[in-house]
């Protein structure tokens, strides 16, 4: 493989700031050398280039995406063959096979090294033509993908499994919606085929909480905007059976791929690759949850066999589902645990019980997976090992990136909220302290979600010292406590959008 060229690149005009003290920059606008390549792109695709490939333009396959969604990374395949298994294609945008490698649109894409999903639009890792319209699986549209092929029983054991270059057509773009409407009425277009893949897929799942999965279903925060892209209602975004159905099989797709390269004999020495890697979580940090979430009454065991600590977090989560404690207890579970990065030293992923895992399912958005392709493409032709230094390096970078990126869209979320407070003030809503400081209590409406912070100068009855062991401030003269978790009901006293702050008294 060749090796990717550190190259100076002139900063575009527009950036967007990240509210971190650092202040990174995220490159908005595509510099003209960047976007002179994606309009010079040739998209038409030869019979040529289709006879090299496996040809599945005549199975039934159909994305399943956000309802905004334009950029359709995966696919998915699926037919009965003459034994009674099922034949399933998880089928990727083969983005590697236009975005050539040391181009100007590989190395943007390189630097930028993931896609940012702002609340009111998106910057892409990839020109529009290419994230849009070139690699994205539209419908009723020949597009060149890169495909995991399973042989599946009913009861959902992989037999076998094929990595191809391959070419589809899709037959139907379904957003998650409209797949969760066929999934609950048992009826539809391809009714047959998304409830077949929903039994293979809760079957998959519950296969991996057995091995110790841990289940993070959290709560995501969604705006209705208006023309002016002003917030006038939230909603949340919720995981249901059509999105468990797409996630299972690309985490079967991404473990199968991350084995093929990873899984070696003894006596050999694996390939450099790039995996998605999940440490186990730290001891303390688990101490320190199982005494915070003794005070709501729960119980958890941050001692001995790490499917059993597994196993303690699942049964965690399901308790607390639908209680007022639900997103905070989540939150702070999951800041028990350790940050997934990219690394070639693989130590396998603690969150999905995986021992080989890597991203190979959204080249058009993530560079990793990107770097993925083309590795695993040159070693089954035969390729030698690339260069391990080299790649680690590649590696951090895309962690950091996906760090920025995700400060960013946070940062997106709270601006939002903000200015959905705006109009708001003096208004009293229930909330829940989601965090303590020493120089304030941050408060969690529940209603919406929006977090705003009670400066300890506004708590006037007592002087109110910090415990950071016990997460609360307590009052030095009436011994008042106000701890984390604790329901208070709140006033708001001001927001600033330019600060993206939003400041609560307590009533």
């Amino acid at each position: 493989m060749s090796k990717l060229q550190a190259v100076e690149i002139k900063r575009p005009a527009h950036v967007v700031r990240s509210e971190k003290k650092e202040e990174v920059e995220i490159r908005d606008a595509f510099p003209k050398e960047v976007l002179t390549e994606a309009e010079n792109l040739d998209a038409v695709i030869s019979a040529e280039e289709i006879k090299k490939r496996l040809d599945y333009r005549d199975v039934v396959t159909f994305t399943i995406d956000p309802r905004d969604a334009k950029d359709f990374d995966d696919a998915i395949s699926i037919k009965t063959l003459p034994n009674g298994n099922y034949e399933v294609g998880v089928h990727i945008a083969d983005v590697t096979h236009y975005v050539k490698e040391g181009g100007e649109i590989d190395k943007e894409a390189y630097l930028r090294a993931t896609s940012i999903y702002l609340v009111e639009r998106v910057i892409p890792m990839l020109p529009e033509k290419l994230c849009n319209m070139v690699c994205s699986l539209r419908p009723n549209e020949d597009k060149l993908t890169y495909s995991v092929i399973f042989e599946i029983t009913p009861k959902a054991e992989v037999k076998k499994s094929r990595i191809a270059k391959s070419v589809i057509c899709s037959n139907r773009r379904f957003t998650y919606e409209e797949a969760q409407d066929i999934i609950e009425k048992r009826e539809g277009e391809y009714s047959k085929e998304i409830l077949a893949l929903d039994s293979l897929a809760k079957i998959l799942r519950e296969a991996r909480f057995e091995k110790g999965a841990i289940a993070f279903d959290s709560t995501e925060v969604r705006f209705e905007l208006d023309e002016a892209g002003k917030p006038i209602d939230v909603y949340f975004k919720e995981q249901k059976d059509a999105n468990k159905l797409v996630e299972e099989f690309m985490l079967l797709a991404n473990r199968t791929v991350a084995e093929r390269i990873g899984k070696v004999k003894a006596d050999e020495k694996p390939k450099t690759f790039v995996y998605r890697i999940h440490d186990e979580p730290n001891r303390d940090k688990l101490d320190d949850l199982s005494k915070f979430i003794k005070r709501f009454g729960y119980q958890f065991k941050a001692e001995g066999a790490k499917e059993n600590v597994s196993r303690s977090i699942n049964r965690l989560l399901d308790k607390v589902q639908g209680t007022r404690e639900q997103n905070l207890i989540e939150t702070i579970t999951l800041r028990a645990m350790a940050k997934a990065i990219y690394s070639t030293e693989n130590i396998g992923h603690y969150g999905l019980a995986f021992d080989f895992y890597t991203h190979f399912t959204s080249p058009i958005r993530r560079y990793p997976d990107m770097m993925v392709h083309r590795l695993l493409a040159d070693y089954l032709s035969g390729g030698a090992s690339a260069s391990q230094e080299r790649y680690e390096e590649y590696c951090k970078h895309c962690s950091d990136m996906e760090q920025v990126a995700v400060n960013a869209e946070r940062d997106s979320v709270k601006c939002k909220q903000v200015e959905y407070m705006a109009d708001k003030k003096g208004q009293v809503f229930s909330g829940v302290i989601s965090g303590v400081t020493e120089w304030g209590i941050f408060v969690e409406i529940i209603s919406n979600k929006c977090e705003g912070m009670v400066p300890i100068k506004r708590l006037d009855d007592d002087y109110y010292t910090f415990d950071e062991k016990n997460y609360c401030v307590i009052g030095k003269r009436t011994h008042k406590v106000y701890r984390l978790g604790d329901e208070v009901n709140v006033m708001v006293a001001s927001t600033n959008l330019e600060k993206k702050q939003l400041d609560f008294i307590l009533v």
